[in-house]
């Protein structure tokens, strides 16, 4: 168990590193930008590293792998990767009523939390 944890917190802290540098990179490559546009491509690209990850570790036997790649690395990367992997294994199960309503909870929820929180925290801190 804490060799699992101490994996997976090296790969966040690897995930994380990798998600600055892109957002860096991006920044200096395209400038400031309104729109999101590095959250945007980290949480597309870890996306597509997650399926690819999952496919490879199924056929090459790495699965032991996935707490360093997929709660590590891509976690810290982006939890996005993870909610996309969820919705399509509900997609690809023929859940399609349970993935929709998976994705605008999560969506619709998630930024509701984060409307929650600004709004108390800012009615602390005022």
């Amino acid at each position: 168990m804490l060799t699992t944890l101490s994996l997976v917190a090296l790969g966040g802290a690897i995930g994380a590193g990798l998600r600055f540098l892109t957002g860096v990179g991006l920044l200096r490559l395209l400038g400031h930008s309104d729109f999101p546009v590095a959250i945007l491509c980290v949480n597309v690209i870890g996306s597509c590293l997650m399926g690819v990850f999952v496919v490879a570790a199924a056929h090459r036997g790495l699965t032991h792998l996935s707490p360093f790649v997929m709660t590590g690395v891509l976690g810290g990367f982006t939890t996005f990767s993870a909610f996309s992997l969820e919705t399509m294994t509900l997609i690809e199960r023929g859940q399609i009523g349970p993935a929709a309503l998976y994705v605008a909870l999560s969506v619709g929820l998630s930024v509701g939390g984060l409307a929650l929180g600004l709004l108390a925290a800012r009615s602390i801190f005022a």
